[in-house]
C-alpha cells in the first residue's frame, strides 16, 4: 500500500507543477480547475491498477470519483469560459511565484481528500460488501445529486437577464447559503465510509478527507470568500439581510 500511495503523491506533484509551468507561461488559470478534477480520476484509477487488485468496492469506489470528476470538472470550465475569469486569481496569475503556491496546494488538496480510496485502491484484501458500503453510497449519492442541482439552480438563475443584480434564494439555495458544498462534503464523507470497510488501526485517520473538505470550504477557500462577496454586494440589502437571518450557512434546514 505504502509504495502505491508514494507513487500517486509523486504523480499527483508531477501534474500540478507541469500544468503551474503552462498555466504561469500564458499567465491563466482557466484549466485550474479541470486540472484538479482530472487529477482526481487519474489517480483513483492509477491507485487500482498500482494495487493490484480489482474487487467490486474498488471499481464502485472508482467509478463515484469518476463521475464526481468528471461532473464538477466539466461544470466548472465551462464557467470560467463563460466569465472569462476566477476571482481568486485576480492577483496572482502574474505572479508565477505565488501562483505556484495556488498549484502546489491543489495537489494537497486532491491528495488529502483521495486518500481514503487511495488507501482501499491500495489493498489486496477484501471484505464482503455490507451495510457502511450501502450506506456511503447513498450519502455520496445525495450529495451528487445536492450538488450538481444547486450548481444548475445558479447557473440558470445567473443566466437569466431578469436576474442581473440579484441574489438567488430559490430552490436548494432557499434552505442553505451554499448547498452545493453541503453536497460536496456528503459526496467525501461517503466515499470514506464505503473505504473504511476494509480499514484497519491507523488506516481510520483518513476520516481527515472528509473533515479536510469541510474545514477547505467552510474557512479557507470557499464559505468566506463568497460570503465576503456576496455582503461587500448585497449586505446593505434588506431582502439579504433577511435572507442572512433566515438561511442557514452550510447544513440545511426546512422551512416550515
Amino acid at each position: 500500500m505504502g509504495s502505491a500511495l508514494i507513487r500517486c503523491a509523486v504523480t499527483d506533484l508531477g501534474v500540478q507543477w507541469a500544468c503551474w509551468a503552462v498555466a504561469a507561461a500564458f499567465k491563466t488559470e482557466k484549466f485550474y480547475d479541470l486540472a484538479g478534477s482530472g487529477t482526481f480520476i487519474l489517480l483513483a484509477h492509477l491507485s487500482r491498477v498500482w494495487g493490484g487488485a480489482s474487487h467490486v468496492r474498488q471499481q464502485v469506489q472508482t467509478g463515484l470519483v469518476t463521475a464526481w470528476g468528471i461532473r464538477l470538472g466539466t461544470f466548472l470550465f465551462m464557467r470560467i469560459l463563460k466569465d472569462g475569469h476566477d476571482r481568486r486569481f485576480n492577483n496572482v496569475r502574474d505572479s508565477p511565484g505565488t501562483f505556484f503556491v495556488y498549484w502546489t496546494i491543489q495537489a494537497v488538496w486532491v491528495f488529502m481528500t483521495l486518500l481514503p480510496t487511495l488507501m482501499l485502491n491500495s489493498e489486496k484484501r477484501d471484505t464482503p460488501l455490507g451495510v457502511r458500503d450501502y450506506i456511503g453510497w447513498t450519502v455520496w449519492a445525495l450529495g451528487f445529486a445536492t450538488e450538481a442541482i444547486a450548481d444548475q439552480q445558479k447557473w440558470l438563475f445567473k443566466r437569466n437577464p431578469d436576474n442581473a443584480g440579484r441574489f438567488i434564494q430559490k430552490g436548494l439555495w432557499a434552505y442553505s447559503r451554499h448547498p452545493n458544498y453541503f453536497g460536496e462534503i456528503l459526496q467525501w464523507s461517503g466515499l470514506w465510509l464505503s473505504a473504511s470497510s476494509v480499514m484497519q488501526g491507523p488506516q481510520y485517520l483518513s476520516v481527515a478527507s472528509p473533515v479536510f473538505v469541510w474545514f477547505l470550504l467552510r474557512y479557507v477557500s470557499g464559505i468566506p470568500i463568497l460570503e465576503k462577496q456576496a455582503m461587500k454586494r448585497w449586505g446593505s440589502e434588506p431582502a439579504f439581510q433577511d435572507y442572512i437571518r433566515n438561511t442557514p450557512l452550510l447544513w440545511p434546514w426546512p422551512k416550515f
